[in-house]
């Protein structure tokens, strides 16, 4: 699938006008439902292909935040053949209790991959947890940034930031 077919299928699937609440408080007159492109295995292989470009011989992990983020984490993984972690968003109150599912050493350099952002929040999180352990996080990718302040947010924060689609690509004007 190129990035043209891409664009499209996203906006197809996904793409949702209205008044919606977002994670960060915000409001919003469009909603992009991750996981209805998510849930989709052309879009998934798609994406994790975008993602798996990002991958190179000093990523060792792949990790997503809990819930979105798993299914890209997964998918990456398969292309790139590297493991992946899942970051809880928050601990559970029985089993282990961590807050990362998977083997993670404070040699690690991860590739954090995420659906969408707004302001960056969520990911943020994530990567905190992740350098907890002692990894380090080499790059944050998301598959749509809706270009209100994640890139400036996660980049003020010292970490990389890409995304493989922004709301302008998808013809959307907040």
């Amino acid at each position: 699938m190129d990035r043209r077919q891409l664009i499209e299928r996203i906006k197809q699937v996904a793409y949702i006008q209205g008044q919606f609440i977002l994670r960060s408080g915000r409001k919003s007159n469009y909603y992009l439902d991750k996981y209805l492109f998510e849930t989709c295995p052309d879009i998934l292989q798609a994406i994790a292909e975008e993602f798996a470009r990002f991958v190179n011989d000093q990523i060792t992990l792949i990790a997503g935040a809990e819930l979105g983020g798993v299914a890209l984490a997964a998918a990456t993984s398969l292309l790139t053949h590297k493991p992946f972690v899942i970051v809880r968003n928050s601990r559970k109150g029985y089993g282990t209790t961590k807050l990362i599912e998977g083997r993670i050493s404070p040699t690690d350099v991860v590739l954090l991959v995420e659906d969408i952002v707004t302001t960056g929040g969520q990911v943020l999180e994530a990567a905190e947890v992740l350098h907890q352990t002692g990894a380090k996080v080499a790059r944050v990718v998301a598959v749509i940034d809706r270009m209100e302040g994640a890139r400036e947010t996660i980049t003020n924060k010292g970490l990389a930031f890409d995304s493989i689609l922004t709301r302008v690509d998808l013809g959307i004007n907040s």
